[in-house]
């Protein structure tokens, strides 16, 4: 079981747990967690019916709705369209929901109105919500979506965490140091991660961060979350995706350029199997990476290895033994590292 994460940002519309001290506890963080999971709005944010979104999202939020709704993937549909001779690709497709391109030909605007039959809508749903004609070509993602892309590649579980969130993903802070400590516990298992995140704002105005973390095994969920520096004001389990979302304000609004520090850590219950590793992910250059690993007496590993990944996924490269120290532990310290995944992995001796 790994724990990934972003540096500095993270993801969904569900109710979080909120406490003026910065933490909460069990009980109340497994009533607010229940509550995200069912989707239940934020009392603080209107809900979608006050305030639509302006007419150039209109028609890729409807139409992720819709399929969302329907429950079909994006190959199911371009094979539905296919079957009514009407050839619309998986890519094309994403581009509309994403809102970087827009039907616009003939063609297009035909498969728009099948479109609208096979996910059960009224004629003209879909159509109706389109804007004027666009320039040739793509429309650019954000900012921060095309960084979080480059990374996470498409439809990742941050993605479909964030929803409406994801094309405007913490594009106010950048992290510039970020220090996560993660312990194992008798069994292996991972039992707590704690995280210190420098921030650096690059607005002003800015107030508050999301973060995101991803577990393998759906058994290992939060049990406690405590935020020393900061405030807690969302905290919302999905157990879907097996991810975890925080939104962590900073107490006051930062000038263009100024930095704060969030702190928080994350108490987890035990998985099935044996933590392997840990992960985190960043969209932009760190300044310094440190990651500690601490391992139970009790569960000591047979090896550690550091290693980077350029995309979430893909093979691991640059990998190095490293060693332990009388504590039980190991740690990477890495400076200005690029945009990809930095990981610590190591080895349990099974054998008798």
């Amino acid at each position: 079981m790994s724990s990934r994460m972003e540096a500095g940002v993270g993801l969904p519309d569900a109710e979080g747990a909120r406490s003026a001290s910065g933490a909460t506890n069990a009980r109340d963080l497994r009533k607010a967690l229940k509550a995200g999971a069912a989707g239940t709005p934020p009392h603080d944010e209107p809900s979608a019916a006050e305030t639509p979104p302006p007419a150039s999202d209109a028609f890729p939020a409807a139409l992720r709705e819709a399929l969302g709704r329907r429950g079909l993937s994006l190959e199911r549909v371009s094979e539905r369209l296919r079957a009514r001779g009407i050839g619309v690709s998986q890519a094309t497709l994403s581009s509309w929901q994403r809102g970087r391109s827009q039907p616009e030909r003939a063609r297009s605007l035909r498969a728009v109105e099948v479109l609208e039959e096979i996910l059960d809508l009224p004629g003209g749903a879909l159509r109706s919500l389109l804007g004027p004609r666009r320039p040739r070509g793509r429309v650019a993602p954000a900012r921060g979506e095309g960084a979080a892309l480059q990374v996470l590649g498409e439809d990742s579980v941050v993605e479909k965490a964030l929803g409406e969130r994801f094309r405007h993903f913490n594009q106010e802070t950048g992290s510039l140091l970020i220090h996560d400590v993660v312990t194992l516990g008798a069994s292996g298992t991972l039992s707590n991660l704690t995280t210190t995140n420098v921030l650096r704002a690059n607005r002003a105005g800015a107030d508050r961060a999301l973060f995101v973390l991803s577990f393998d095994d759906e058994q290992a969920e939060p049990l406690d979350i405590r935020v020393t520096s900061g405030r807690l004001g969302e905290a919302t389990y999905l157990k879907g995706l097996k991810s975890l979302v925080l939104e962590i304000h900073f107490g006051r609004e930062l000038a263009k350029l100024d930095t704060t520090v969030v702190s928080y850590a994350v108490d987890v219950s035990p998985s099935r199997e044996p933590a392997t590793h840990y992960e985190r992910w960043s969209r932009a250059n760190l300044h310094e990476y440190l990651q500690q690993v601490f391992f139970h007496p009790d569960a000591l590993p047979s090896g550690c290895r550091r290693y980077f990944r350029d995309q979430v996924g893909s093979p691991p490269r640059a990998q190095r033994r490293i060693s332990m120290n009388d504590s039980h532990s190991t740690h990477v310290l890495a400076s200005r590292c690029k945009p990809g995944v930095h990981g610590v992995a190591w080895d349990f001796d099974t054998g008798e």
